[in-house]
């Protein structure tokens, strides 16, 4: 644990002071700065997993990350998937499936929480677990419960 919480421009920067960043493996920016009191968030984009987005939101409680991976409104037997999903939570480790809402519209993510005074080394294994999983989650799902079209994530 550090000593300190992290804020979202604190962890950019410590992150792209990382090795990670440094050897190409990710990048990051902040977007939603749009003066409009939406808070910002930490955009890292993993490089060795196909350019998969994960998504880092740093609360006063939390370090939060998050991928999407398809729109809900694509799955085709969507109860049955739910129901799947929550059966197989205790299969993905370190992360969780939920729902997000962007832009009006329900995706399926997977996320992960790591506490605000975590370290920089945790921080950074929590998002190469989550591109992992993701990837993982998205191809064995896939195989089940095939989308009815490919959308933007996974």
């Amino acid at each position: 644990m550090t000593d300190t919480a992290w804020t979202i421009r604190t962890l950019k920067a410590a992150l792209d002071d990382h090795a990670a960043v440094r050897t190409g493996e990710l990048s990051t920016r902040v977007v939603g700065e749009t003066g409009e009191g939406a808070d910002p968030v930490l955009l890292a984009t993993m490089h060795r997993h196909g350019d998969l987005e994960a998504f880092v939101n740093v609360s006063e409680a939390q370090i939060a990350a998050s991928v999407l991976l398809w729109p809900c409104d694509e799955q085709p037997d969507r109860a049955a998937f739910n129901e799947f999903l929550l059966k197989a939570q205790k299969l993905v480790p370190l992360s969780n499936f939920g729902i997000a809402t962007v832009d009006g519209r329900d995706y399926y993510e997977l996320f992960g929480e790591l506490a605000t005074t975590s370290p920089l080394s945790d921080i950074v294994g929590e998002l190469r677990a989550l591109a992992d999983n993701a990837i993982e989650a998205a191809t064995d799902l896939r195989d089940n419960f095939a989308p009815t079209t490919n959308a933007p994530g996974v």
